[in-house]
């Protein structure tokens, strides 16, 4: 089954033809802690081959830097630490169950708070 999707979708990740063009043209720099691979290529070219979905909001805050040209240095090379307000990733549930909404939305189950202050809401 992995073969076939991998050989079918290009929307679950790298093709094989990306995969071959990285083996021949980048070099690996790294790996994070949920699998991702890290690459750059001869011009400079920086690449990411996800280890499941290819959702960019995966990649961690310090490989993020690097993938962005922010940094020089990847993670691997330096004692990276993540600053506190940095939180860990949350994939995006937007069109599931678990979606936020907000109060007073259509679809959700509680009552928009009332208007306080000097602003009072629109009556035709």
């Amino acid at each position: 089954m992995l073969l076939f999707k991998q050989i079918f979708t290009w929307w679950n990740g790298s093709t094989w033809n990306t995969r071959f063009h990285i083996w021949r043209n980048a070099k690996k720099i790294g790996e994070d802690e949920t699998g991702n691979s890290y690459f750059e290529h001869r011009d400079g070219r920086r690449y990411v081959q996800y280890a499941d979905q290819a959702e960019a909001s995966a990649i961690p805050p310090g490989w993020h830097g690097w993938m962005h040209y922010r940094v020089d240095t990847p993670p691997t090379e330096e004692n990276y630490q993540a600053h506190e307000w940095q939180k860990p990733h949350k994939p995006n549930m937007t069109g599931t169950a678990g979606a936020y909404f907000p109060k007073g939305s259509l679809s959700s189950a509680e009552e928009r708070p009332r208007v306080t202050g000097d602003y009072d809401a629109w009556t035709p």
